[in-house]
Protein backbone atom coordinates (compact mmCIF):
# COMPACT_ATOMS: atom_id res chain seq x y z
CA UNK A 1 0.00 0.00 0.00
CA UNK A 2 1.49 3.32 -1.08
CA UNK A 3 1.61 5.85 1.72
CA UNK A 4 1.42 9.61 1.30
CA UNK A 5 4.48 11.53 2.44
CA UNK A 6 2.53 13.99 4.60
CA UNK A 7 -0.53 13.95 6.80
CA UNK A 8 -2.86 16.24 8.73
CA UNK A 9 -2.24 16.38 12.47
CA UNK A 10 -2.90 18.44 15.58
CA UNK A 11 0.11 19.72 17.48
CA UNK A 12 0.61 21.56 20.75
CA UNK A 13 1.99 24.97 19.71
CA UNK A 14 2.98 25.86 23.29
CA UNK A 15 1.89 24.82 26.79
CA UNK A 16 -1.54 26.21 27.60
CA UNK A 17 -5.30 25.81 27.28
CA UNK A 18 -7.27 24.12 24.50
CA UNK A 19 -6.60 27.00 22.10
CA UNK A 20 -2.91 26.00 21.78
CA UNK A 21 -3.96 22.94 19.73
CA UNK A 22 -3.49 23.76 16.06
CA UNK A 23 -3.73 21.91 12.72
CA UNK A 24 -0.42 21.22 10.99
CA UNK A 25 1.02 19.08 8.22
CA UNK A 26 3.58 16.51 9.33
CA UNK A 27 5.54 13.69 7.64
CA UNK A 28 3.86 10.29 7.79
CA UNK A 29 5.78 8.15 10.31
CA UNK A 30 7.91 5.22 9.10
CA UNK A 31 7.80 1.98 11.14
CA UNK A 32 10.92 0.57 12.73
CA UNK A 33 11.45 -3.05 13.66
CA UNK A 34 8.45 -4.46 15.49
CA UNK A 35 6.27 -1.43 14.76
CA UNK A 36 3.17 -0.74 12.67
CA UNK A 37 1.65 2.39 11.15
CA UNK A 38 -2.13 2.76 11.47
CA UNK A 39 -4.20 5.03 9.24
CA UNK A 40 -6.63 6.30 11.84
CA UNK A 41 -10.36 6.70 11.43
CA UNK A 42 -10.95 7.89 15.01
CA UNK A 43 -8.86 8.78 18.06
CA UNK A 44 -9.89 8.87 21.70
CA UNK A 45 -9.52 12.02 23.79
CA UNK A 46 -8.15 11.47 27.30
CA UNK A 47 -7.09 13.45 30.38
CA UNK A 48 -3.38 12.73 29.76
CA UNK A 49 -3.75 14.56 26.42
CA UNK A 50 -4.84 17.66 28.31
CA UNK A 51 -1.98 17.28 30.79
CA UNK A 52 0.49 17.05 27.90
CA UNK A 53 -1.10 20.12 26.29
CA UNK A 54 -0.66 22.02 29.56
CA UNK A 55 3.03 21.08 29.73
CA UNK A 56 2.62 18.67 32.64
CA UNK A 57 3.02 15.26 30.95
CA UNK A 58 5.94 14.90 28.55
CA UNK A 59 5.97 12.10 25.95
CA UNK A 60 8.35 9.23 26.70
CA UNK A 61 11.73 9.30 24.90
CA UNK A 62 11.38 8.56 21.19
CA UNK A 63 7.61 9.04 21.11
CA UNK A 64 5.81 11.54 18.89
CA UNK A 65 5.32 15.00 20.38
CA UNK A 66 1.77 15.00 19.01
CA UNK A 67 -0.98 14.24 21.53
CA UNK A 68 -3.17 11.14 21.30
CA UNK A 69 -2.82 7.81 23.09
CA UNK A 70 -5.45 5.61 21.40
CA UNK A 71 -7.25 5.16 18.16
CA UNK A 72 -8.67 2.77 15.59
CA UNK A 73 -8.19 2.34 11.87
CA UNK A 74 -6.35 0.28 9.27
CA UNK A 75 -2.77 -0.98 9.30
CA UNK A 76 -0.94 0.53 6.33
CA UNK A 77 2.73 -0.25 7.01
CA UNK A 78 4.67 -2.97 8.86
CA UNK A 79 8.14 -2.82 10.34
CA UNK A 80 10.62 -5.69 10.17
CA UNK A 81 9.69 -8.70 12.24
CA UNK A 82 5.96 -8.03 12.50
CA UNK A 83 4.21 -11.31 11.76
CA UNK A 84 0.78 -11.23 13.38
CA UNK A 85 -0.61 -8.21 11.53
CA UNK A 86 -1.13 -7.67 7.82
CA UNK A 87 -1.59 -4.51 5.80
CA UNK A 88 -5.33 -3.87 5.60
CA UNK A 89 -6.19 -5.25 9.06
CA UNK A 90 -8.68 -3.15 11.00
CA UNK A 91 -7.37 -2.64 14.51
CA UNK A 92 -7.43 -0.48 17.61
CA UNK A 93 -4.20 0.38 19.35
CA UNK A 94 -2.49 2.06 22.25
CA UNK A 95 -0.02 4.72 21.10
CA UNK A 96 2.85 6.36 23.00
CA UNK A 97 1.65 9.61 21.40
CA UNK A 98 0.73 10.85 17.95
CA UNK A 99 -2.87 9.67 17.52
CA UNK A 100 -4.21 13.18 16.80
CA UNK A 101 -3.18 12.59 13.20
CA UNK A 102 -4.14 10.72 10.05
CA UNK A 103 -1.33 8.17 10.64
CA UNK A 104 0.28 7.03 13.88
CA UNK A 105 3.05 4.65 14.90
CA UNK A 106 3.07 2.07 17.68
CA UNK A 107 4.65 -1.19 18.79
CA UNK A 108 2.88 -4.19 17.25
CA UNK A 109 2.31 -5.69 20.70
CA UNK A 110 0.02 -2.81 21.62
CA UNK A 111 -2.34 -3.49 18.72
CA UNK A 112 -5.59 -5.40 19.15
CA UNK A 113 -8.25 -6.54 16.69
CA UNK A 114 -11.46 -4.54 16.54
CA UNK A 115 -13.97 -6.64 18.50
CA UNK A 116 -16.40 -8.45 16.24
CA UNK A 117 -19.45 -6.32 15.50
CA UNK A 118 -17.93 -3.08 16.81
CA UNK A 119 -17.37 -0.03 14.60
CA UNK A 120 -14.10 1.90 14.49
CA UNK A 121 -15.57 4.85 16.38
CA UNK A 122 -16.28 2.73 19.45
CA UNK A 123 -13.10 0.69 19.06
CA UNK A 124 -11.01 3.89 19.19
CA UNK A 125 -12.25 4.36 22.77
CA UNK A 126 -11.05 0.99 24.06
CA UNK A 127 -7.25 0.96 24.42
CA UNK A 128 -6.34 3.73 26.88
CA UNK A 129 -9.21 3.09 29.27
CA UNK A 130 -9.27 -0.71 29.06
CA UNK A 131 -5.48 -1.03 29.38
CA UNK A 132 -5.58 1.34 32.38
CA UNK A 133 -8.50 -0.30 34.15
CA UNK A 134 -7.41 -3.88 33.54
CA UNK A 135 -3.83 -3.31 34.64
CA UNK A 136 -4.76 -1.30 37.75
CA UNK A 137 -8.00 -2.87 38.96
CA UNK A 138 -7.35 -6.51 38.13
CA UNK A 139 -3.59 -7.00 37.67
CA UNK A 140 -2.33 -4.53 40.26
CA UNK A 141 -5.39 -4.21 42.50
CA UNK A 142 -6.32 -7.90 42.40
CA UNK A 143 -10.09 -7.36 42.40
CA UNK A 144 -12.00 -10.58 43.10
CA UNK A 145 -15.64 -11.56 42.68
CA UNK A 146 -17.71 -10.58 45.70
CA UNK A 147 -15.39 -7.78 46.81
CA UNK A 148 -16.60 -4.22 47.37
CA UNK A 149 -15.07 -1.93 44.74
CA UNK A 150 -15.25 1.88 44.76
CA UNK A 151 -14.34 3.90 41.68
CA UNK A 152 -14.20 7.68 41.79
CA UNK A 153 -15.23 9.64 38.72
CA UNK A 154 -17.66 6.90 37.76
CA UNK A 155 -19.02 8.76 34.73
CA UNK A 156 -15.60 9.34 33.14
CA UNK A 157 -14.13 7.13 30.44
CA UNK A 158 -12.10 5.28 33.08
CA UNK A 159 -15.06 5.14 35.46
CA UNK A 160 -17.60 3.79 32.99
CA UNK A 161 -15.10 1.11 31.95
CA UNK A 162 -14.21 0.18 35.53
CA UNK A 163 -17.85 -0.12 36.56
CA UNK A 164 -18.66 -2.43 33.66
CA UNK A 165 -15.62 -4.68 34.07
CA UNK A 166 -15.90 -4.94 37.85
CA UNK A 167 -19.61 -5.76 37.62
CA UNK A 168 -18.99 -8.25 34.81
CA UNK A 169 -16.47 -10.15 36.93
CA UNK A 170 -18.69 -10.30 39.98
CA UNK A 171 -17.62 -7.44 42.25
CA UNK A 172 -20.02 -5.23 44.20
CA UNK A 173 -19.51 -1.83 42.58
CA UNK A 174 -19.82 1.61 44.17
CA UNK A 175 -19.09 4.83 42.28
CA UNK A 176 -18.90 8.55 42.94
CA UNK A 177 -20.05 11.20 40.48
CA UNK A 178 -20.99 14.88 40.60
CA UNK A 179 -24.64 14.95 39.50
CA UNK A 180 -27.80 12.88 39.69
CA UNK A 181 -27.61 12.35 35.92
CA UNK A 182 -24.09 10.97 36.19
CA UNK A 183 -25.06 8.79 39.15
CA UNK A 184 -27.95 7.36 37.13
CA UNK A 185 -25.52 6.51 34.32
CA UNK A 186 -23.29 4.68 36.82
CA UNK A 187 -26.12 2.52 38.15
CA UNK A 188 -27.28 1.71 34.62
CA UNK A 189 -23.79 0.37 33.90
CA UNK A 190 -23.78 -1.92 36.93
CA UNK A 191 -22.97 0.12 40.03
CA UNK A 192 -24.89 -1.12 43.04
CA UNK A 193 -24.73 2.35 44.56
CA UNK A 194 -23.78 5.67 42.97
CA UNK A 195 -22.82 8.43 45.39
CA UNK A 196 -23.31 12.07 44.45
CA UNK A 197 -20.24 13.51 46.16
CA UNK A 198 -21.88 16.94 46.35
CA UNK A 199 -24.61 15.57 48.64
CA UNK A 200 -23.15 12.50 50.36
CA UNK A 201 -19.93 11.40 52.05
CA UNK A 202 -18.56 8.35 50.26
CA UNK A 203 -16.59 7.44 53.41
CA UNK A 204 -19.78 6.99 55.44
CA UNK A 205 -21.49 5.07 52.64
CA UNK A 206 -18.61 2.60 52.30
CA UNK A 207 -18.06 2.25 56.03
CA UNK A 208 -21.73 1.29 56.41
CA UNK A 209 -21.12 -1.52 53.90
CA UNK A 210 -18.04 -2.79 55.74
CA UNK A 211 -15.51 -0.74 53.79
CA UNK A 212 -14.15 -1.01 50.26
CA UNK A 213 -11.81 -3.88 49.50
CA UNK A 214 -10.44 -1.89 46.55
CA UNK A 215 -10.61 1.78 45.55
CA UNK A 216 -9.58 3.18 42.17
CA UNK A 217 -8.87 6.90 42.48
CA UNK A 218 -7.80 9.62 40.07
CA UNK A 219 -8.66 12.58 42.31
CA UNK A 220 -5.88 12.58 44.89
CA UNK A 221 -5.48 15.61 47.14
CA UNK A 222 -7.91 15.57 50.06
CA UNK A 223 -9.37 12.27 48.80
CA UNK A 224 -6.27 10.34 49.90
CA UNK A 225 -6.93 10.31 53.66
CA UNK A 226 -10.65 9.87 53.04
CA UNK A 227 -9.97 6.87 50.83
CA UNK A 228 -7.93 5.27 53.60
CA UNK A 229 -10.85 5.71 56.00
CA UNK A 230 -13.21 4.18 53.43
CA UNK A 231 -11.14 1.01 53.03
CA UNK A 232 -11.92 -2.26 54.77
CA UNK A 233 -9.19 -4.04 56.69
CA UNK A 234 -6.59 -5.38 54.23
CA UNK A 235 -8.04 -2.97 51.66
CA UNK A 236 -6.14 -1.69 48.63
CA UNK A 237 -6.01 1.79 47.16
CA UNK A 238 -4.84 2.16 43.55
CA UNK A 239 -3.97 5.70 42.46
CA UNK A 240 -3.91 6.51 38.73
CA UNK A 241 -4.04 10.33 38.65
CA UNK A 242 -4.10 13.41 40.87
CA UNK A 243 -6.71 15.86 39.61
CA UNK A 244 -6.61 17.63 42.99
CA UNK A 245 -2.84 17.35 43.37
CA UNK A 246 -0.32 14.71 44.54
CA UNK A 247 0.57 16.22 47.92
CA UNK A 248 -1.42 15.94 51.16
CA UNK A 249 -0.74 15.28 54.83
CA UNK A 250 -1.68 11.72 55.77
CA UNK A 251 -1.53 9.80 59.06
CA UNK A 252 -0.08 6.45 58.02
CA UNK A 253 -0.54 4.73 61.37
CA UNK A 254 -3.85 3.12 60.26
CA UNK A 255 -1.98 1.70 57.27
CA UNK A 256 -0.14 -0.66 59.61
CA UNK A 257 -2.94 -1.31 62.08
CA UNK A 258 -5.49 -2.14 59.36
CA UNK A 259 -2.95 -3.66 56.91
CA UNK A 260 -3.80 -1.35 54.03
CA UNK A 261 -2.00 -1.19 50.69
CA UNK A 262 -1.43 1.92 48.58
CA UNK A 263 -0.16 1.48 45.04
CA UNK A 264 -0.59 3.06 41.64
CA UNK A 265 0.73 3.37 38.14
CA UNK A 266 0.75 5.40 34.95
CA UNK A 267 0.45 3.57 31.66
CA UNK A 268 2.41 5.68 29.19
CA UNK A 269 5.95 5.31 30.64
CA UNK A 270 5.73 1.51 30.91
CA UNK A 271 7.79 -0.67 28.59
CA UNK A 272 6.50 -2.05 25.30
CA UNK A 273 6.75 -5.53 26.83
CA UNK A 274 4.59 -4.53 29.82
CA UNK A 275 1.95 -2.99 27.58
CA UNK A 276 2.00 -6.04 25.30
CA UNK A 277 1.34 -8.26 28.33
CA UNK A 278 -1.70 -6.15 29.20
CA UNK A 279 -2.90 -6.39 25.58
CA UNK A 280 -2.60 -10.18 25.65
CA UNK A 281 -4.58 -10.39 28.89
CA UNK A 282 -7.30 -8.11 27.51
CA UNK A 283 -7.65 -10.02 24.27
CA UNK A 284 -8.05 -13.33 26.05
CA UNK A 285 -10.23 -12.21 28.94
CA UNK A 286 -12.17 -9.08 27.97
CA UNK A 287 -12.40 -8.96 24.16
CA UNK A 288 -14.87 -11.90 23.99
CA UNK A 289 -17.26 -9.94 26.24
CA UNK A 290 -16.97 -6.88 23.99
CA UNK A 291 -17.70 -9.03 20.93
CA UNK A 292 -20.72 -10.52 22.71
CA UNK A 293 -22.04 -7.05 23.57
CA UNK A 294 -21.98 -7.63 27.33
CA UNK A 295 -19.91 -4.47 27.77
CA UNK A 296 -19.20 -1.52 25.49
CA UNK A 297 -17.55 1.89 25.66
CA UNK A 298 -19.90 4.68 26.66
CA UNK A 299 -19.82 7.40 24.01
CA UNK A 300 -20.27 11.07 24.90
CA UNK A 301 -19.47 13.15 21.82
CA UNK A 302 -17.57 13.34 18.55
CA UNK A 303 -15.51 16.19 17.10
CA UNK A 304 -13.66 16.60 13.82
CA UNK A 305 -9.87 16.47 14.06
CA UNK A 306 -9.62 20.20 13.33
CA UNK A 307 -11.91 20.81 16.32
CA UNK A 308 -9.60 19.10 18.83
CA UNK A 309 -9.61 22.29 20.92
CA UNK A 310 -13.40 22.03 21.27
CA UNK A 311 -13.04 18.40 22.31
CA UNK A 312 -10.56 19.39 25.03
CA UNK A 313 -12.84 22.18 26.20
CA UNK A 314 -15.69 19.67 26.47
CA UNK A 315 -13.55 17.30 28.51
CA UNK A 316 -12.39 20.02 30.86
CA UNK A 317 -15.95 21.05 31.71
CA UNK A 318 -16.30 17.54 33.22
CA UNK A 319 -19.87 17.58 31.90
CA UNK A 320 -19.23 14.56 29.67
CA UNK A 321 -20.38 11.03 30.41
CA UNK A 322 -18.06 8.46 28.86
CA UNK A 323 -15.69 8.96 25.96
CA UNK A 324 -15.00 11.85 23.61
CA UNK A 325 -13.61 11.00 20.16
CA UNK A 326 -11.96 12.81 17.28
CA UNK A 327 -13.07 11.90 13.77
CA UNK A 328 -9.87 11.67 11.72
CA UNK A 329 -11.12 10.42 8.36
CA UNK A 330 -13.33 12.71 6.30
Amino acid sequence: MDLPSTMRAIEISEPGGPDVLRPVTRPVPVPGAGQVVVRLAYAGVNRPDALQRAGAYDPPPGASDLPGLEGAGTIVALGAGVTRWQIGDQVCALFPGGAYAEHALTDAGQVLPVPEGMDLRAAACLPETFFTVWSNVFMRGGLQAGERFLVHGGSSGIGTTAIQLAHLFGARVFATAGSDEKCAACTQLGAERAINYRDEDFVKVLQAEGGANLILDMVGGAYLPRNLRALAEDGRLVQIAFLQGPKVEVNFAPLMVRRLTITGSTLRPQSDAAKAAIATALEGTVWPHLAAGRIAPVMDSEFALVDAAKAHARMETSAHIGKIVLRIAD
